[in-house]
C-alpha cells in the first residue's frame, strides 16, 4: 500500500464531474472533490484529493485523466515497499512528464540520462537536456497554478477492501 495526492490544477467547470467519476473509479471509492475557484485561471476550478491505495494507483489516476482538454493536474505517489515513488505531471500544451522521486520528493534522473546529456558539448544542450529530465516547463507552467491553490481544502480517501 501507498498513498499520494491528485492535484486538480485547473479544470473547467463542465469537467469537474468527470474526473470525479474518473478518480473514483481508478480509486474504488465514489469521490466528491471540494472544487474552488482557480484565481490562476478565471473560470476554472482547483481541487485537491489524498488517496491511499496499491503500488500503481498514481500510474492509474493519471492515465484515467490523460488526454482531457483544458486540464492541469498532478499526480504524486509516495515510495512504498518494493516500489519507488513518482510524480506525474500534466498540461494542455506540454503534455505528461512522469519521474521517480525518492522519500523526500526529489526527481532522481536515471544514471544514463545524466551521461547522455554530459556528451553534449553545447552548454546551453546540456542544460536544455537537464531540465527536460527534471520536468522544468512543466514546473514552470504549473508554478502559478500550485501558488493560487495554496491554503485550498484537502480530502482524504482510502481504498476499501
Amino acid at each position: 500500500m501507498t498513498r499520494g495526492v491528485l492535484f486538480v490544477h485547473s479544470a473547467p467547470r463542465a469537467l469537474c464531474p468527470h474526473i470525479e467519476w474518473a478518480a473514483g473509479g481508478v480509486i474504488g471509492v465514489r469521490v466528491s472533490f471540494d472544487w474552488t475557484p482557480q484565481p490562476a485561471d478565471p473560470g476554472t476550478y482547483r481541487a485537491e484529493l489524498s488517496w491511499q491505495g496499491d503500488a500503481g494507483t498514481g500510474a492509474r489516476l493519471t492515465s484515467a485523466l490523460r488526454g482531457w482538454a483544458h486540464l492541469r493536474y498532478e499526480v504524486t505517489e509516495e515510495p512504498s515497499h518494493g516500489n519507488d515513488g513518482a510524480r506525474w505531471s500534466h498540461t494542455p500544451e506540454l503534455g505528461i512528464f512522469h519521474a521517480p522521486v525518492d522519500v523526500h520528493g526529489n526527481t532522481l534522473v536515471p544514471e544514463d540520462r545524466i551521461r547522455a546529456a554530459l556528451d553534449r558539448e553545447d552548454p546551453a544542450e546540456l542544460r536544455r537536456e537537464l531540465d527536460l529530465a527534471l520536468g522544468q516547463a512543466w514546473d514552470d507552467e504549473l508554478e502559478p497554478f500550485r501558488y493560487a491553490g495554496a491554503g485550498a481544502p484537502v480530502r482524504w480517501l482510502h481504498r476499501v477492501g
